[in-house]
C-alpha cells in the first residue's frame, strides 16, 4: 500500500517524538554526505593539477585520502560509545566546513601542496565520520516503511552533491581563472564559497534534525565488549564460504577504473603537446563533472532495473564488460586527440555511463557477501575493501602515466580488462538473487 502525505510527514513518530517531516532534512543532509567525499576524492585532483602539481604526486596523495572510507568500519562501532548520531552530525559539518575554509587559506601559501593535504586528511576522516553517524541517524529517525520510501531522495541528493561539487564549483573556479587571471586566488574563492555552504548546512541541521528518542550514547554498553563483538563480527566475514574469490573480485573488478579516475581529470586539462586534450577548467566541470555525472547516474540507475528483471547471476559478466571496454574511449581521445566538445562529451558520457551501469553489479554483490546475521556490519566491510581497491591502484597511476605518456597508459587500462573478465567465472551466485519476487496470484 503507498505510504499516505501523513505517514511520510512523519508527525505523530513512532519513535515517541514528534518528529520534523523528512523533507525538511533528508535531502540536505546527504546532499552534504556526497560533497565532502566528492571534495576530497575529484576537486582536489583537478584543483592540484591547476596548480601545477605532476600527476605523480596527485594520484599518490590523493589516493591516499580513501584511507578512512577504508577503515571506517573499524572505528564505526565507537561512534556509537560517544555522543548522539545526531552530535556527530552537526559537529562533523562544522569540522567540515571549518577543513574547507583552512583550505581556502592556504591555497595561495608557499607550502600549500603540504598545507592543504594535511586539512583535506581532516576533511577526509571527518567525512567518513559524518557518513556513520548520518546513515546510523537515518535507520533511528525513521521507521521501515519511510526508510524504503526515502532511500531513492537521499540517493539522487547525493549525485547532486556530486554534480555540485564535480560541476559547477569546477565551472565556478573556471569562470574566476579566466576573469581574474590569477588561479591560487579563484581555488581560494571557490573553497570560501564551499566552506560557506556547510557553514549554513551545520546552521540549518543543528535546528532541523529531529531528536528521536532512540538516539542516545550508549552509556551503559561496556567498551571491551563492543570490542570483543567487533572481532567476533570481523572474525565471522572472513569465515563466508568463498570469501577469498569475493575478496579478489573486490579488489579486481574496478582495477582499470580505479587508475584512470585519477588521470581522467589530468589528461583532458594537459596542454595537446603533452598528449593532453588542453580544455579549461570550465570545460572540465561541464564535461567531466555535469555531462559525465549525469550519464554515470543514468547508467547506475538502468543497471538497478535490468539486474532487477534477470537478476545477478544473468548480468554480472554483461556489467563487468560494460564497466571496462568503454574505456577505450580514452585511447581514442588520446591517439586522435579531438578538438570539438561535443565530440569529447559523448566519448565521457560514454565511459561514465558504462561504468555506472557495471558498477551495479558491483553494489549488488556486497549485498549478497553480506547476508546472514551481521548484515548490516559485513557490508560494511564490503565497502572498506572497495575503498582499498581504489586506493593501491590509484596511488601508482600517476607515476605509471608520467613513465609510459597518455596512450600507453590508457592501453595499459583496457589491459586491466582481463583480471576483471577473468574472476567472474568463479564466483558463485545463487541464480535468484537479486531478480524482483512477483507476487504470487491469490
Amino acid at each position: 500500500m503507498a505510504l499516505k502525505n501523513k505517514d511520510i510527514s512523519n508527525f505523530n513518530s513512532p519513535l515517541g517524538v514528534r518528529s520534523k517531516s523528512p523533507w525538511t532534512w533528508i535531502p540536505t543532509l546527504y546532499f552534504a554526505e556526497g560533497l565532502p567525499y566528492v571534495v576530497a576524492m575529484t576537486v582536489s585532483v583537478i584543483m592540484y593539477k591547476r596548480l601545477g602539481i605532476s600527476n605523480t604526486d596527485i594520484a599518490l596523495y590523493t589516493s591516499w585520502l580513501y584511507l578512512p572510507w577504508m577503515i571506517k568500519p573499524f572505528w564505526s562501532p565507537f561512534v556509537d560509545l560517544m555522543k548522539t548520531k545526531r552530535w556527530w552530525i552537526v559537529s562533523m559539518q562544522l569540522l567540515i566546513g571549518a577543513g574547507l575554509a583552512g583550505v581556502a587559506f592556504l591555497i595561495p601559501m608557499p607550502f600549500f601542496f603540504q598545507g592543504t593535504l594535511a586539512v583535506f586528511w581532516l576533511l577526509a576522516f571527518s567525512s567518513a565520520t559524518h557518513d556513520i553517524a548520518a546513515d546510523g541517524f537515518y535507520m533511528l529517525a525513521l521507521d521501515s516503511a519511510q526508510q524504503s520510501f526515502f532511500v531513492g531522495i537521499r540517493s539522487t541528493f547525493y549525485r547532486l552533491a556530486m554534480i555540485s561539487a564535480q560541476g559547477l564549483l569546477i565551472i565556478l573556479a573556471g569562470y574566476l581563472e579566466r576573469t581574474t587571471g590569477n588561479i591560487k586566488l579563484s581555488w581560494s574563492i571557490t573553497f570560501f564559497v564551499m566552506a560557506g555552504v556547510f557553514l549554513l548546512l551545520f546552521i540549518y541541521h543543528r535546528f532541523a534534525l529531529p531528536k528521536p528518542d532512540s538516539d542516545k550514547t550508549l552509556q551503559n554498553t561496556n567498551s571491551s565488549k563492543i570490542f570483543k563483538e567487533f572481532v567476533t563480527t570481523f572474525v565471522s566475514f572472513f569465515k563466508k564460504k568463498n570469501i577469498g574469490l569475493a575478496l579478489a573480485f573486490f579488489l579486481l573488478y574496478r582495477l582499470g577504473e580505479a587508475m584512470l579516475v585519477k588521470i581522467a581529470s589530468p589528461f583532458l586539462l594537459d596542454g595537446r603537446e603533452l598528449g593532453g586534450l588542453g580544455l579549461s577548467t570550465e570545460a572540465v566541470g561541464i564535461t567531466y563533472g555535469t555531462i559525465g555525472i549525469i550519464f554515470l547516474v543514468l547508467g547506475g540507475i538502468l543497471g538497478g532495473i535490468a539486474a532487477s528483471k534477470g537478476g545477478l547471476k544473468f548480468w554480472i559478466f554483461p556489467m563487468a564488460l560494460s564497466i571496462t571496454l568503454p574505456n577505450i574511449v580514452y585511447v581514442i581521445m588520446s591517439v586522435y586527440q579531438p578538438v570539438s566538445l561535443i565530440t569529447i562529451n559523448i566519448m565521457v558520457a560514454i565511459e561514465q555511463f558504462g561504468y555506472g551501469f557495471g558498477f551495479a553489479a558491483y553494489m549488488l554483490y556486497m549485498i549478497y557477501i553480506s547476508e546472514g546475521e551481521h548484515k548490516t556490519a559485513h557490508y560494511a566491510f564490503c565497502t572498506g575493501f572497495m575503498a582499498m581497491g581504489m586506493m593501491f591502484p590509484g596511488m601508482i597511476a600517476g607515476w605509471l602515466q608520467e613513465t609510459v605518456g597518455y596512450q600507453t597508459f590508457f592501453i595499459i587500462i583496457m589491459l586491466c580488462t582481463i583480471p576483471t573478465l577473468a574472476i567472474i567465472p568463479f564466483l558463485k551466485i545463487d541464480r535468484e538473487f537479486g531478480k524482483k519476487k512477483t507476487p504470487n496470484p491469490t
